[in-house]
């Protein structure tokens, strides 16, 4: 039975209010070119989602460059700057602790046009076709 403050996904609400904290505060500092790296600086990082731990120690952080571009190298500079993000969202999002950030690529992106691209197959739409028969 799933309590009252749990999305149904079973995720804890404050868990989700919390990384959204940190998604504007992310978001926010890459945005105004607050982290002196030449790589960030070239590219536009979109934060797509941060899911937190439950003890809000870690978070995770999913990050995808504009059309893709240089994925590996943005990932890079992001976990080279990581203690200056960390200290940076410690300071905007008031929380007991500073909370490690792991930057992951976003590959939701990839599978929906993947999921897209097998919807649209020829075999699929026979199917799809012969259902409506």
């Amino acid at each position: 039975m799933a309590r009252h403050n749990e999305t149904p996904e079973g995720r804890s609400v404050r868990l989700l209010r919390v990384g959204e904290q940190v998604r504007h505060a992310l978001s926010d500092i890459l945005a105004r070119g607050d982290v002196h790296d030449e790589v960030l600086a070239s590219h536009t990082v979109s934060i797509t989602e941060v899911r937190m731990s439950p003890d809000l120690r870690h978070a995770t952080v999913f990050v995808k460059p504009l059309l893709g571009a240089d994925e590996s190298d943005v990932l890079a500079a992001l976990k080279k700057n990581v203690r200056y993000l960390k200290g940076e969202v410690a300071r905007r999002v008031n929380t007991k602790y500073a909370a490690d950030l792991k930057f992951l690529a976003d590959e939701s992106f990839d599978e929906g046009s993947h999921i897209d691209a097998l919807l649209r197959s020829p075999a699929v739409a026979r199917d799809l076709g012969d259902d409506e028969a």
